[in-house]
């Protein structure tokens, strides 16, 4: 509405239209790249470096086999279509990226970006966000009538110094980025650590981006090594509004991009063209995923996730037209294939979800809870099986209190099914799941899953199964807890709280103190800081 295509057509007629619009869409560009690059940071955050080593199978090997053929089908309809090798081997490549700052969105507002899906989808991501230079790289090798041995040389030349510049900010970060913020961490100024954040990370975008890669992939690495620093919980917390503001800039940039007339005028063909593009690929994805043993659900679900076309499109397609690689009709075309393909993802992503979660019942049909379970009577249902789930477990067995685990991990559930454990696959904040887990009969829940967004979604689930239960739980530190106590759980343990005590206790006693002073002692400041969880009564 606010663009050169919506209420800016009207300028010529209006003129006082012009106060209320924005004529040039490069104003907002700067800020809509900021968004996507300050996104990426928070998510190269959560990521540790040897998190990343140990995606290198989806990175290399998903992320370039979805690359390679999603790009050599579209490119290969398009020249079907009648277009030149070169406008359809460029389309092609950038129509093969999905977009980073779309699909990334959607998974931390649904609090799954830590989750197998989530890892999936960022290895996808960021093997694409390392391809920016070579598509670069080819299309301007194309639009300068290159051909042959020239295009492959500039090809491996732009994929050397993709490598390059990587190790660099590694180097450069190792040695350089940590005494920085130790020495900015020593003057005790909250403002000088977040303007060294700030300066890192528009530095590492910046050297990413004149290397002619993708700055979000610069953002990227300088979250990945902050993220291995003391810093990280505070550096998240102080640019989590920055984001989300700068963020809304990037989508009103892509909505900029859409003239309504040009796709009203060939509205069937690019209806055809957008449906075509998300199947292409999504079946693609499927194919690859699915090559590199991929659970099925994840598999679906990713593949309908990043069916899109990418903000990386809009950069490749005016060069092409800015070097007559593309005629004018078909650039227009083609950005609104993109922007509207775009503009669909959070539909794509309910039913990338739905087809998830029936995948997910057929995938692992044979380990989700079954009609027996569900008439289960007076038993402990625990949601999420990782080291405490697993702890809780052992001292419910050691006192013969019957217990049914559900978790998310595939992997985990086969495991410890194998070794006769009553754990089932799925997601333990739906409802549907808990039924069947026999929630209606169960004596209490106990809730231990990692992601706090998750933790929080299945205390509401089981208080609409059964506003009476008692549920215990696990949260990260004395906020999630707070959190947790408003929406209804009995009880909820800190983890930081409580480890912070039980060392506090051995370090008592390390000095001497009689135990029973140490038990009085750490007792009432437990109760302290659990009585802050409730509030005044």
């Amino acid at each position: 509405m606010v663009g050169p295509f919506g209420l800016g057509l009207l300028i010529p007629d209006y003129p006082w239209v012009g106060y209320l619009t924005i004529e040039d869409r490069a104003r907002v560009n700067l800020f809509a790249e900021l968004g996507v690059i300050f996104l990426l940071f928070t998510i190269g955050l959560e990521v540790s470096l040897a998190q990343l080593w140990s995606l290198r199978r989806y990175v290399l090997g998903l992320g370039g086999l979805q690359f390679l053929l999603s790009a050599i089908a579209i490119a290969g309809v398009i020249a079907a279509a009648g277009h030149g090798t070169g406008a359809a081997i460029v389309l092609g490549a950038c129509l093969a990226m999905s977009s980073t700052a779309v699909v990334l969105q959607v998974l931390e507002e649904q609090g799954r970006a830590g989750t197998p899906l989530g890892r999936v989808a960022v290895s996808v991501l960021l093997f694409q966000d390392l391809m920016v230079a070579p598509v670069l790289f080819v299309t301007e090798a194309f639009g300068r009538g290159g051909e042959g041995a020239a295009l492959a040389l500039a090809l491996v030349l732009a994929l050397l110094q993709a490598v390059a510049v990587v190790g660099i900010i590694f180097g450069a970060g190792h040695y350089v980025l940590r005494p920085l913020l130790r020495f900015a961490a020593r003057t005790g100024s909250r403002d000088l650590i977040m303007a060294i954040t700030l300066l890192i990370v528009v530095g590492t975008a910046v050297a990413t981006g004149m290397a002619g890669l993708s700055t979000g992939l610069g953002a990227f690495l300088a979250g990945l090594l902050l993220g291995e620093t003391e810093y990280r919980h505070q550096i998240e917390v102080d640019l989590e509004p920055f984001k989300g503001l700068l963020l809304g800039f990037f989508f009103i940039a892509v909505g900029m991009t859409i003239d309504a007339r040009a796709v009203w005028a060939h509205v069937s063909l690019v209806v055809f063209a957008v449906t075509g593009l998300l199947l292409l690929k999504a079946v693609v994805l499927f194919a690859a995923s699915r090559t590199v043993a991929l659970p099925l659900a994840i598999a679906g679900e990713a593949a309908i996730l990043m069916s899109q076309a990418g903000e990386f499109a809009f950069v490749v397609i005016g060069l092409a037209s800015t070097m007559k690689l593309l005629p004018g009709e078909l650039a227009q075309l083609a950005l609104a294939v993109v922007g509207l393909s775009m503009v669909a993802t959070p539909l794509l992503a309910v039913v990338a979800r739905h087809v998830g979660a029936r995948l997910q019942q057929a995938d692992h049909r044979v380990k989700v809870p079954d009609g027996e379970i569900a008439e289960a009577r007076d038993h402990v249902i625990i949601g999420g099986f990782g080291r405490v789930g697993q702890t809780i477990g052992r001292v419910l067995a050691a006192e013969n209190v019957p217990f049914v685990v559900l978790d998310a991990d595939a992997a985990l559930v086969a495991g410890h099914r194998k070794a006769g454990s009553t754990v089932y696959f799925g997601d333990a904040s739906r409802a549907e799941l808990l039924e069947r887990a026999g929630a209606k009969r169960a004596r209490a829940f106990v809730v231990t899953v990692n992601s706090a967004l998750a933790a929080e979604r299945m205390i509401v689930a089981i208080k609409k199964l059964r506003p009476d239960a008692p549920v215990f739980a696990r949260a990260v530190d004395p906020e999630h807890a707070a959190a947790l106590v408003r929406l209804g759980a009995v009880e909820v343990i800190p983890e930081a709280v409580e480890a912070s005590l039980q060392l506090a206790a051995r370090v008592l006693e390390g000095l001497g103190l009689p135990e029973d002073a140490v038990v009085h002692r750490v007792s009432r400041i437990r109760e302290d800081e659990l009585g802050r969880l409730v509030g005044p009564s």
